[in-house]
């Protein structure tokens, strides 16, 4: 018994697309040769998109896989097996395509809902399987519908949530899924229609009591109130410019009432929500003026300290208020007198502002503030350099002060250079003046004004004089004798400057591998003479001198070279030791050529 496959072959019955709902079979079949009639028992396995769907055995050579209703699920790749005494075929793949998708049921979970409230709303496929996408459709009259699109991955079923917004009536819900074949995109039918009405609550009515032409003074009572099917959840807000005023919850009426003042006039606004509904109503109140702000005046703004003050409060064309005098305060209001008319006798703590209030049938106004200004007296200002010392060196700029311990600021300051204005500065206590041209020639003292709005006057300060000094310029040295000294002698050296203001500090230094000071002098000149005692061969060198004043630069002269030589008298008794010594040695030498030739 000898037998093999020729070929498996698997096919669609009517035809590889299929009417969703109608009958399908899916056949394989096994072309087998034998080399005798014998019975085979074959063992047939179907399988979808790689998973077993069907298995069969059966002593023929075709099997069938019968599908009474296609369903969108049984979309997908087929192919089957065939195996017999140990040997095995397979088919090629077959795609099946069932056209068309299970109509989808789609329920609300209210049938009546409120305005503001939520309608949920579940649409399901049955025996579809996932991943679908589901489309949810809210429809009202003369409006296009709202789409919400929601992906599943994992179900056949959808659930969405829809606002019932304001005005929405009667409206109505359906869905429809779609689902991914090789073609592309494949829509169900659409769902039943599911209808929810909808109860709206009417707009709020807001009225006012006696009118909304109120007088000030008068008591203004505000009532708002609404209709509406469900009270739970519904809120009355009361507001004017953007300005909550009241609000009442889960009531139908809400009530507000004032004593009328001419700010309460203007738009006012009754809200009244439910869920993410709202609907207002305004209403424009307009409050008539009782009497006019009262203005305060002052029998002066500017005085001196001891001086006296009054002040007096009136309303044009109106009697009958009761005043207050009040001085304002940085965190209250301090209430002087409860009059028309407030006197006092000043001092600089009376600085401030003022003003009066006018009270009317429980309404208060207030004047426009009036600045009181008190001043004492500016002392006698004291002018000095701001370094410390009455000097200033040439070129140098000099920065003075001038300081009033005493008076009321702002105070303004003037400085003088001789009789010159160089500056004005307004103050409290000081100012400062900065002189950049500083002259070797200046004549005059500085000082300085001090003025303030005092009735007293200008306040001059002491003239002070500022002493220039100039700096030191060409520092020179020389000697007497210059150049050589004999051993012994005295030598004079000069230090002298051709600029610079007095007193001078010289100081003398030779130069060696570091700098020896010799001498130092303080001299009230432009030069000075060191003597220095029996110069030494030792006190052969370069020497320089340094000069230096208040202006705090040192200035260095050139150097000069001193040769310590021997004297003469001394060279002389040099010169006869040599010249004793050779005629000595000359007699010695002639004694000794005579002594030769007598021999």
């Amino acid at each position: 018994q000898v037998f093999t496959f020729n070929r498996v072959e698997i096919r669609v019955q009517p035809s590889a697309k299929v009417k969703n709902g109608a009958p399908m079979s899916i056949i394989c079949h096994a072309d087998i040769s034998k080399n005798t009639d014998f019975r085979l028992k074959h063992n047939f396995t179907f399988f979808k998109d790689g998973k077993v769907v069907f298995m069969t055995v059966s002593d023929k050579e075709d099997a069938r896989y019968e599908i009474p209703v296609a369903k969108s699920s049984h979309t997908g790749d087929y192919e089957c097996t065939v195996k017999a005494d140990g040997k095995l075929g397979y088919s090629s793949s077959i795609y099946v395509w069932v056209a068309g998708m299970t109509k989808p049921i789609l329920t609300a979970d209210k049938k009546e809902v409120l305005e503001g409230d939520v309608v949920k709303l579940r649409c399901e496929l049955p025996e579809e399987v996932p991943p679908l996408e589901f489309f949810f459709q809210k429809i009202k009259t003369n409006s296009a519908p709202k789409e919400k699109r929601v992906p599943e991955q994992t179900q056949n079923f959808s659930e969405v949530e829809f606002y019932v917004e304001e005005g929405d009536n009667i409206l109505s819900f359906d869905c429809f899924g779609k689902r991914q074949v090789r073609s592309g995109w494949e829509s169900s039918q659409h769902s039943n229609k599911t209808l929810v009405t909808v109860k709206p609550f009417l707009k709020p009515i807001l009225i006012t009591k006696p009118s909304s032409n109120v007088t000030e003074g008068d008591q203004i009572e505000f009532e708002c109130s609404t209709v509406v099917a469900q009270i739970r959840n519904v809120e009355i807000i009361f507001q004017k410019n953007r300005t909550i005023l009241s609000s009442v919850r889960d009531k139908k009426v809400l009530k507000y009432s004032t004593l009328a003042t001419q700010e309460d006039s203007g738009e006012y606004l009754c809200k009244v929500e439910q869920g993410a509904v709202s609907k207002t109503t305004k209403l424009n109140v307009f409050v008539s003026e009782l009497f006019p702000k009262p203005m305060l005046s002052a029998s002066m703004t500017k005085l001196d300290e001891s001086k006296k003050l009054t002040l007096s409060c009136s309303i044009n064309g109106f009697q009958g208020a009761n005043f207050s005098i009040v001085r304002k305060g940085s965190t209250e209001d301090i209430v002087l007198k409860n009059s028309e008319v407030f006197e006092i006798k000043v001092t600089v703590n009376d600085t401030g502002s003022y003003t009066c209030k006018a009270e009317v049938k429980g309404i208060v106004k207030e004047s426009k503030p009036v600045r009181i200004n008190v001043y004492a007296p500016v002392s006698k200002p004291t002018l000095s350099v701001v370094s410390g010392s009455p000097e200033v060196v040439l070129g140098k700029p000099l920065q003075l002060m001038c300081h009033s311990v005493m008076g009321t600021p702002p105070i303004t300051f003037t400085f003088y250079k001789g009789d010159e204005i160089k500056k004005n500065v307004t103050n409290d206590t000081y100012a400062t003046f900065l002189d950049e041209d500083i002259g070797l020639n200046d004549k005059g003292g500085y000082k300085c004004d001090a003025r303030n709005n005092h009735s007293s006057g200008v306040k001059t300060s002491n003239i002070l004089n500022v002493t220039v000094i100039v700096p030191i310029r060409d520092a020179s040295l020389g000697s007497v004798p210059y150049g050589e000294v004999e051993v012994g002698s005295d030598t004079a050296f000069l230090c002298s400057v051709k600029e610079g203001s007095w007193p001078i500090d010289f100081k003398f230094f030779k130069k060696t591998d570091h700098e020896v000071l010799l001498h130092e002098v303080r001299e009230y000149s432009d030069r000075t003479i060191w003597h220095k005692k029996t110069m030494k061969r030792k006190d052969t060198g370069t020497y320089y001198c340094m000069a230096s004043n208040r202006a705090s630069v040192d200035v260095r002269s050139r150097p000069i070279t001193i040769s310590v030589i021997l004297a003469a008298w001394q060279k002389g008794v040099i010169a006869a030791f040599v010249l004793t010594a050779m005629a000595g040695a000359g007699a010695v030498a002639l004694w000794w050529f005579l002594h030769k030739k007598k021999k």
